[in-house]
């Protein structure tokens, strides 16, 4: 386990096995969540509270990026939070125009350490 000092980790320690990326109706562990930014993954968690058609909308932006990981995460600074390695951002709703750059700039981006890694093959659905 780690302690990180915000929720969701955009970095640091974590868990030798990363998390598939994909679209998640429960919560992950941060640990593998971690591992798998690493990889160059994008986490988005949401809020458990989020309306359906943001959630929605959500699940098809994982199922359009082979190296996005979409789950929800309660207590977390705000309705929506995208992490990179090192690199967050906080909106109020999927609708906000910086979530589609945040994208496009950090899957599989400049800041990722191991460019290239797999985002299957860890834990998960």
């Amino acid at each position: 386990p780690v302690d990180y000092a915000l929720l969701p980790p955009s970095g640091g320690d974590h868990h030798p096995i990363w998390q598939n990326c994909g679209f998640y109706e429960d919560p992950v562990v941060p640990e593998h969540a971690v591992h798998s930014l690493e990889h160059g993954a994008v986490w988005v968690t949401y809020d458990p509270a989020l309306d359906r058609a943001q959630v929605d909308r959500l699940r098809e932006l994982s199922a359009a990026n082979p190296y996005l990981l979409v789950s929800p995460l309660e207590g977390a600074e705000a309705p929506v939070v995208l992490s990179a390695w090192g690199v967050r951002l906080a909106v109020e709703s999927v609708d906000d125009e910086r979530l589609e750059p945040f994208l496009v700039k950090y899957l599989q981006g400049p800041q990722t350490p191991e460019p290239g890694a797999s985002c299957f093959g860890g834990v998960g659905a």
